[in-house]
């Protein structure tokens, strides 16, 4: 493979990071080339030394959406972490989706559980003053209270054990680079 073919299927596994990324690492993987032409190798000898280039972007783009995760803490960090650890082997997906899909299906069910009950709970505090029911007005303010507290604390758990879940993916994604990443390198090698 020549130069300029392995670094555009480079740069097109890497479409969607930052463009300055995708420009760093390109530069590196020209100088990859530059010193292997420096010591007399050809153009093909260093790309079959660097290995594919699609699986190479493959895992940049999950280092880097493991790293966007780590500092960010965001749904749409989360969102890329987890497609980036999927995205690393075909076998993972087939063995991970059916998981994580219901794993995040019953996650999602708690918070659209919890929403509805701070929902339930204002409908609740804001009625009992209009409302003659058993124990009067302030049992059903205190009611209210009591399901929006509730509501806020299931919602609270599921948000501590969605971030669970995407560490663990996190640190199931970097141990499955470090276990390929001797093979990896072997094959170029």
């Amino acid at each position: 493979m020549s130069r300029q073919a392995f670094l555009t299927r480079l740069r097109q596994g890497l479409a969607g990071l930052p463009p300055k990324a995708i420009d760093d690492v390109v530069a590196d993987y020209e100088a990859h080339f530059a010193e292997g032409e420096a010591a007399g190798r050809t153009e093909a000898e260093v790309a079959a030394a660097l290995g594919d280039p699609a699986r190479l972007a493959r895992e940049l783009r999950l280092e880097a959406g493991l790293k966007r995760w780590e500092s960010e803490r965001s749904p749409s960090a989360a969102t890329g972490a987890i497609f980036a650890v999927l995205g690393l082997g075909a076998l993972d997906v087939l063995i991970l989706l059916p998981i994580l899909l219901s794993v995040f299906g019953t996650l999602l069910g708690f918070i659209i559980a919890a929403i509805a009950v701070i929902f339930a709970g204002g409908v609740v505090f804001a009625a009992g003053p209009f409302y003659d029911g058993p124990g009067g007005t302030a049992s059903a303010m205190f009611a209210g209270l009591g399901l929006m507290a509730g509501g806020l604390s299931v919602g609270a758990v599921t948000t501590l054990a969605t971030s669970a879940l995407i560490n663990a993916l996190v640190w199931y994604g970097r141990l499955h680079y470090r276990l390929l990443k001797p093979a990896l390198e072997a094959q170029g090698t």
